[in-house]
């Protein structure tokens, strides 16, 4: 009986250290408190009587920002962004933590504004939307599509987390689409509504590998050629136009071609040698609007080939007299040395040459 009743006690006890730690635990976890950004706010130190004594700090410093104690609880007075941060609460005397708070500062959502469009006609659009300013504190959206009373089935996009994705229930419908969005965070909700006919929000792609090639012993002429976007599910059934805009790098203004259910055009105005740019949009032939521009392309028209340099000899260019510096008196030219020894050796052998004769006669 005797173990008995140690076992009983013993589990008591440890029953009673697990409540406690299990209090203690959930005391030390942080909790999430939301505040509007210009308010104050008011923190509670756990479940502590209002005469309880306390000191608070945030991110492991004491608080210094604008505030003031009244027993366990902590005022804070016009908060904004920079008062983020983790609060815990320590009780005096002995400095025990008995709360852990992390305050996040934001706003109230606004009206999300919400945009349409369908680049896949007739298999379906995608509505995209976003806040007008930020909230700076997590916020989600609720979705909500409906046409002809009844509600569509909305994918979310895998990648765009303000994106979703529907099937056209039918097509060539008169019923407009009403698309609902309500954004929703810890502060409270807002919804806003648009509406939109089907043949609205059709707009297709850019259209895709766009070409400009110039043509041999045509200096003024491109050849320009593009493909559909590949996004455009039936280019048989619902065939597309395109515009085409080109320009010389040195000059501002556009010139514009419209073509219907074409994909090349040739143009024969270019000025010659002078590099273009050039960039073409798609639209169907009966509803929506035109798409945004291609990625743009650079080309020059056909330039003839220089005559090539043929190479010369010597022959063909003179060769360059050059004159020589007149001589020093004082130091003649290397040159000129053995004439001078001659015409001394002469004028001193000539009158003995002279005598020599004369006897001999």
């Amino acid at each position: 009986m005797m173990a008995n009743l140690v076992t009983s006690l013993c589990c008591v006890v440890l029953a009673a250290v697990v409540v406690a730690y299990a209090q203690r635990r959930i005391q030390l976890v942080a909790r999430n408190q939301y505040e509007r950004m210009g308010s104050d706010v008011t923190m509670q130190c756990g479940s502590l009587d209002r005469d309880a004594s306390v000191s608070w700090k945030v991110n492991g410093t004491d608080v210094i920002s604008p505030h003031h104690l009244e027993g366990p609880r902590l005022i804070l007075t016009e908060v904004d962004l920079g008062h983020n941060g983790l609060y815990s609460c320590f009780q005096n005397p002995h400095g025990d933590r008995r709360d852990t708070i992390y305050l996040h500062v934001g706003l109230l959502p606004q009206k999300p504004v919400i945009t349409c469009r369908s680049n896949t006609y007739p298999k379906g659009f995608y509505c995209n939307w976003h806040l007008p300013h930020p909230t700076y504190i997590p916020t989600a959206f609720e979705v909500d599509i409906q046409h002809n009373q009844r509600s569509l089935t909305v994918q979310k996009d895998p990648v765009h987390k303000n994106r979703c994705h529907v099937r056209f229930p039918e097509v060539f419908s008169s019923y407009p689409y009403i698309v609902n969005v309500t954004a929703i965070n810890a502060l409270g909700k807002i919804s806003n509504t648009y509406s939109f006919e089907e043949s609205n929000i059709v707009k297709p792609d850019p259209p895709e590998r766009v070409t400009a090639t110039p043509i041999r012993f045509n200096p003024r002429r491109l050849e320009v050629s593009w493909q559909s976007p590949a996004t455009w599910p039936d280019i048989d059934s619902f065939p597309l136009k395109y515009f085409l805009r080109y320009r010389p790098l040195i000059r501002d203004q556009w010139q514009h071609v419209e073509l219907s259910d074409s994909t090349s055009h040739t143009i024969t105005d270019a000025y010659a040698g002078k590099e273009y740019i050039i960039q073409v949009a798609a639209k169907d032939t009966e509803i929506g609007t035109w798409s945004d521009w291609s990625v743009a392309v650079h080309a020059t028209p056909w330039i003839e080939d220089p005559l090539p340099i043929t190479s010369t000899t010597e022959v063909d260019f003179p060769t360059e007299t050059k004159t020589s510096p007149i001589p020093s008196s004082r130091a003649p030219q290397k040159g000129q040395v053995p004439v001078d020894r001659a015409a001394r050796v002469v004028a001193v052998f000539s009158p003995l040459l002279l005598g020599l004769m004369l006897l001999l006669m």
